[in-house]
């Protein structure tokens, strides 16, 4: 309360009486507007002000604002989110679904060759990277993402990461679309649906390959969890060996360009790595697309 009519009040809290200023702009500031800065008191304005001006410090990659893991939060968030949608529409089939089903989002996301070459719905590849057969295969790649993710968002920054783990899961798809039902035939129902992040957490090993050799980090940890998820993926029955090894070894391409652009030119060899990248993905999409069509074609004559 200000009985002095003549003493300076806060200019926030008018009822207080204060014979404190900031230091920047000279304001009176009562004890509860009051922020300790690096020389005397600042007003809580000032105090935005100057962290709106200071900027976050780079990564030796580049990278800046990934500290906070967001973009990792989010596609955890998405896929789990993705999976109890799957997990509501599936009915009396939850136990099923728990465990390796699938629900209607399978049948219009998953990735299934005919479905992109005579329906067009090349959406696919993307809703795919979201979909997962089961609790343990969304469990799992998460615990990877969680992992790896934080790590390589930190160090290249939201933007890469975010862009490299979607390249990563689009050369996976790409790979599968390719070679994975080579030999199928023109009956529609040898062409089997893949999906799941794998071909995306593949791409992550891959790039971190590169950014640990060129930030002189040791390789042995992530060595030995790339090599039991290779043995596993050309081991166990019903996974999609395209997708991962195609996600590796964009991720592995991209990881390089991305370790090894020169600072003054990393902007532009990047968006032109990335752009590459996309127009190949494009081609040899058109180029399945275009051999499936002669091979039904064919078989009609």
């Amino acid at each position: 309360m200000n009985d002095n009519p003549d003493a300076p009040v806060c200019y926030r809290h008018p009822r207080k009486e204060t014979h404190v200023t900031c230091a920047r702009c000279g304001r009176p500031i009562c004890p509860d507007c009051m922020k300790q800065a690096s020389v005397g008191w600042q007003c809580p304005d000032c105090v935005s002000q100057g962290n709106k001006s200071v900027r976050s410090a780079r990564t030796a990659l580049g990278g800046r604002g990934g500290h906070s893991g967001v973009v990792t939060k989010t596609l955890i968030g998405i896929n789990v989110a993705v999976f109890v949608i799957g997990l509501i529409m599936s009915g009396a089939n939850l136990a099923g679904y728990l465990f390796g089903g699938q629900s209607f989002l399978h049948q219009m996301g998953a990735l299934w060759a005919p479905g992109l070459a005579f329906g067009n719905q090349y959406y696919r590849l993307v809703t795919s990277m979201f979909l997962h057969y089961g609790i343990l295969h969304l469990a799992f790649n998460m615990y990877i993402l969680w992992i790896i993710g934080r790590y390589l968002e930190r160090e290249l920054g939201p933007g890469r990461y975010l862009a490299l783990y979607l390249a990563s899961g689009l050369g996976g798809g790409v790979i599968t679309y390719l070679f994975a039902d080579i030999g199928a035939g023109a009956d529609l129902n040898n062409y089997v649906a893949t999906a799941g992040a794998s071909g995306c957490i593949f791409g992550l090993f891959g790039a971190m390959v590169f950014i640990n050799q060129k930030l002189g980090r040791d390789n042995s940890g992530v060595y030995v969890l790339l090599g039991l998820n290779l043995v596993l993926t050309f081991v166990v029955s019903n996974i999609s060996w395209t997708g991962h090894l195609g996600g590796l070894i964009t991720g592995g391409l991209l990881g390089y360009v991305l370790a090894h652009s020169p600072r003054d030119k990393r902007m532009p060899i990047q968006i032109g790595a990335f752009v590459a990248i996309a127009v190949i993905f494009a081609a040899a999409t058109l180029f399945r697309t275009t051999q499936l069509h002669e091979m039904f074609l064919g078989s009609m004559v």
